[in-house]
This record gives C-alpha cells, sequence and structure tokens, in this order.
C-alpha cells in the first residue's frame, strides 16, 4: 500500500506569550481534523504540540503536496486561529502569512514535512518537532545518524546501510528558487560537512537511501524569505523519518540530541542556546526557550496509526535535560555579547539593525593609520 504521511505545522496562538497553545484551540484543531478523516479525505490523524506550535500528522493516500491535504490543515489551523482570538491568545493566527490558500501552504508560512512510500510489513516512523530553534537546527543531528559510524552501526554493520545515504541540502538564504544540491555519503562527507555546519544558510532538506532509492527523511526546510520580504521558514522545524531495516535504528537517531548542541533561536529568534529533548507537550519557559525538540514514534499500517511513543520521556534523557539547562544558563550569563546573539545577518527583529544604520552616519573617517593618530594627538 502506498502511503503518504503529511506532518504540517503553525503557530496560531499561545497562552501567556510564546509558551504553550490552549486546550480549546488544540481541541478545536482535532475537531476539524476528525471530521475529514470521518470524510476519508485522510486515513488517519494525530495531533501533537511543542512549545506554542501545533502540529498536524495526516497519513493518507493522495500523494504529497496534495491540495485537499493542505486546504485540511490551513482551514484548520484558521479554525484555530479564530478559537485562538476568541480567547484572546497571544499571536493568533501568526503563522497564516497570507490572505488566501492558493493550493499548496509551502510559503504560507506553516512548516510541512512529507514522505511518500510503499509501506513495508512493519513502518516504524518517528515524527519530530522543535520550537525556538531554526530548521538547521537539525544539521548535525541528521549528519551523524545518517553519516558517521561512531555514531550510527548500522553504517558498518547492514548490508543496506553501508551502500550509504543522499543528502539533499537547500541553500535557504538564495531567493529567486529553491536552490539545491545533492550529496552522497560517504564519499562527499567532507563536502556535507562544509555546508551543514553553516545552519544559517545551507540546511538538510531530505535523505534517501543509495540501496533502495526510498526517502528515509522529510525535513520542513524553505526559503527563508520568500513571501514579499517576509522572513519565514526559519523558527519550528519539523520532520518525520522512517527508521529500522535499510533506515537508522531508533537509537540512532535519537543519540544526537544527547550533545544539546547550541542552535540559533531562543528568545526573540535572535539568540544562541542548546537544542533540550523534552517530553511531547512540553511549554516554553526561561527566556522564551531554550530551543526545545520532541520526538514521538508510530508504526503506520494500511494508512492506520499506532498510538505514539513519547521519545524523549524515558528517564535517560532527564539527565540530558539538566545539562541543558547548564548549558542554557551559561551562555546567557553572556548577554547580548560575541556568539551568545545570533550575527546582524540572522536577526529577526530590527531593532539592532536600525540602531547600526543611524549610527552609521555618525561614524568619521579620518586619513592615515590609527598610530599616525595617535601620535599626532
Amino acid at each position: 500500500m502506498r502511503t503518504t504521511l503529511s506532518m504540517i505545522k503553525a503557530d496560531v496562538g499561545s497562552i501567556g506569550g510564546h509558551v504553550a497553545p490552549s486546550e480549546h484551540l488544540i481541541q478545536t484543531v482535532r475537531a476539524y481534523v476528525a471530521e475529514a478523516c470521518c470524510a476519508h479525505l485522510i486515513s488517519d490523524y494525530h495531533i501533537l504540540t511543542a512549545g506554542d506550535d501545533i502540529g498536524l500528522l495526516m497519513s493518507h493516500e493522495r500523494g504529497a503536496s496534495n491540495p485537499e491535504v493542505h486546504r485540511l490543515a490551513w482551514d484548520a489551523f484558521h479554525a484555530g486561529a479564530r478559537a485562538a482570538s476568541e480567547q484572546g491568545l497571544y499571536g493568533a493566527g501568526q503563522d497564516l502569512l497570507v490572505e488566501a490558500f492558493s493550493g499548496n501552504v509551502r510559503g504560507a508560512g506553516p512548516g510541512v514535512a512529507e514522505l511518500e512510500f510503499e509501506e513495508r510489513p512493519n513502518e516504524p516512523f518517528l515524527v519530530f518537532m522543535a520550537d525556538k530553534t531554526e530548521p538547521g537546527a537539525f544539521n548535525l543531528p541528521l549528519y551523524l545518524a545518517f553519516a558517521d559510524p561512531m555514531n550510527t552501526a548500522g553504517l558498518l554493520l547492514s548490508p543496506e546501510m553501508s551502500h550509504g545515504f543522499r543528502f539533499r541540502i537547500m541553500d535557504v538564504s538564495y531567493t529567486a528558487g529553491d536552490r539545491t544540491i545533492e550529496l552522497n555519503a560517504p564519499e562527499d562527507l567532507y563536502l556535507i560537512a562544509a555546508l551543514l555546519r553553516d545552519n544559517d544558510r545551507f540546511v538538510v532538506e531530505s535523505i534517501h537511501s543509495r540501496a533502495s532509492g526510498e526517502q528515509a527523511v522529510a525535513v520542513s526546510t524553505t526559503r527563508l524569505h520568500n513571501i514579499a520580504g517576509k522572513y519565514t521558514g526559519k523558527d519550528d522545524p519539523v520532520y518525520v523519518c522512517r527508521v529500522q531495516k535499510s533506515f537508522p535504528a531508533t537509537g540512532e537517531i535519537l543519540a544526537p540530541y544527547a550533545i544539546a548542541p547550541y542552535v540559533n533561536g531562543f528568545m526573540r529568534g535572535s539568540h544562541v542556546g542548546p537544542l533540550m529533548p523534552v517530553k511531547s507537550g512540553t511549554g516554553i519557559s526561561y527566556f522564551d526557550g531554550p530551543p526545545i525538540i520532541t520526538g514521538l514514534g508510530f508504526c503506520v499500517h494500511q494508512g492506520k496509526l499506532t498510538e505514539p511513543v513519547d521519545l524523549f520521556a524515558h528517564p535517560y534523557w532527564d539527565s540530558i535535560r539538566l545539562k541543558s539547562a547548564d548549558k542554557a544558563t551559561e551562555i546567557r550569563r553572556q548577554g547580548f555579547s560575541g556568539p551568545a546573539m545570533v550575527s546582524e545577518s540572522e536577526l529577526e527583529y530590527g531593532g539592532i539593525v536600525k540602531i547600526l544604520e543611524a549610527l552609521d552616519e555618525r561614524f568619521e573617517v579620518h586619513e592615515g593609520s590609527s598610530n599616525e593618530l595617535v601620535g599626532s594627538a
């Protein structure tokens, strides 16, 4: 059976600032999607949240980028936004950036990650939602999981996995179109690393098995400035990942998150903080953060989803959360200075940019070297 998994997320309203959606908002969205499921537009669904984002995981047979499925998500988010407005929630409808639905929610504000495949007899997969961070936050975990045998023993032990994986990487700073490149691991390992070190610009969009050609990973990667100059695609990424057999095991996908790597995001999307693995449904707290990632595991059979397993609820991750908290506190002690705040080109909010523009006119250019000026004083 050919199945499509569509994971579509948006922030359409939150309690107490950028913290968490209300139960009323969640139930409004759930009721809308449940009705579509009963009408057989989709086969099954699950509603999940991370921070102030709400995600719609839908299984169906209509293929990726299907207008009816995308319309369902768009209308469900609009229903949630109306519920948020009725409650006076913060940021009601903030990720719905265009006035009218045009057949696809890509580029309209919501994040989208979709996988289409022929179901295996056993089809396990994982869904990850992050908040207060950027799509590039997944670069290191995906590199380690699909290209590094120090993390993923299956690259050495599995005959199919030993053929490696093909990475499709997008230049998210390029605005004229989707500028992508495909590189193969292990042959292009250094080239992949050279790109993925720059989370701000080069971001994993998808990963395919080189043995079978099947897609393993889909990430909600989009260009950053693709809607009338609005900054989109930076915050709150999601991805869907098939696991086991010819793909990495679940534990190999999860292992890199024990690093709690530093990523861009945090308060106003303008700071650097550790990516903390948290239980599904966790809200946002310290300094509008820290950046968080949630993960759920499922199996799908003939389009029907099992109940989810919370991947970061295991006691092991408690110690990683403590480490993440220490890393977050330590870098926040540095305030605005140096690597604690993202570079000027990555700032979402324009206050500093306007300050620098105003100060630019006050700079003076003096002829001669600074030493000569000091000597003549």
